[in-house]
């Protein structure tokens, strides 16, 4: 074979591989809408029965003696133990938020020589009513 004539049959084999290239991520689009498309609602329900017949026919039980059922236990009672102290402190963190807030604004006016406490204010407009239950409770056990 001359030069000229493989450098034609390498160009050929170039084409090839980007058209087939080309193909194939076409057909992985296709393919990727076709498995979206196909699990509707019902689908997934049945697939989901199946499946728990299959793991409900294997017996998993069997092997959770008690040991294993302490074990998982305390696994699943930290987990929510962490989720509930991320949420403690995602509502702390908040509570810090406005407590700044309020304070930046309450400089803000002390700023302003601006008086902080209305100056029409009567210790005899202030209303005292008794706790509701559940404060009274409240305050009770944080004791």
């Amino acid at each position: 074979m001359r030069f000229e004539q493989l450098q034609q049959h390498v160009e050929r084999a170039e084409k090839r591989v980007e058209l087939r290239g080309a193909q194939t991520s076409l057909y992985w689009t296709i393919l990727k809408q076709t498995w979206k498309d196909g699990w509707t609602p019902g689908r997934i329900v049945i697939a989901g029965l199946v499946s728990g017949f299959l793991a409900g026919r294997s017996d998993p039980l069997r092997a959770m003696t008690g040991a294993r059922w302490m074990q998982m236990f305390t696994a699943v009672s930290s987990f929510v133990a962490t989720a509930q102290a991320a949420a403690a402190a995602e509502t702390a963190e908040d509570a810090a938020d406005t407590a700044q807030d309020v304070q930046e604004q309450a400089a803000g006016m002390q700023a302003d020589d601006e008086p902080l406490v209305d100056e029409a204010f009567d210790e005899d407009d202030i209303v005292v009513t008794a706790p509701r239950p559940a404060e009274a409770a409240t305050e009770l056990s944080e004791r």
